[in-house]
């Protein structure tokens, strides 16, 4: 089953900017399609996969903030063309 998820990481503290940067690069790294804009980052791909990836790449987004928040919204379709 294709999925898209849009992910958005809100760390709470002055020095933001580092964490949100890691956190698409590994996005990125993990070969699954990867969207972004200035307010979202877009993950595209088989349920499975992608949900594995989000499982560890979320986990790691919020250990290396001190307080955040992280939104995730998932669509049951393949939304990469639209």
């Amino acid at each position: 089953m294709k999925i898209s998820v849009e992910l958005t990481l809100t760390p709470l503290q002055d020095d933001f900017e580092p964490a949100i940067i890691q956190f698409i690069q590994s996005l990125r790294e993990s070969g699954l399609t990867v969207m972004e804009n200035p307010l979202s980052t877009q993950v595209y791909g088989e349920y499975d996969e992608v949900m594995k990836v989000l499982q560890q790449e979320m986990k790691t987004a919020l250990e290396a903030v001190e307080q955040g928040l992280l939104y995730i919204k998932i669509v049951k379709s393949d939304r990469s063309k639209y």
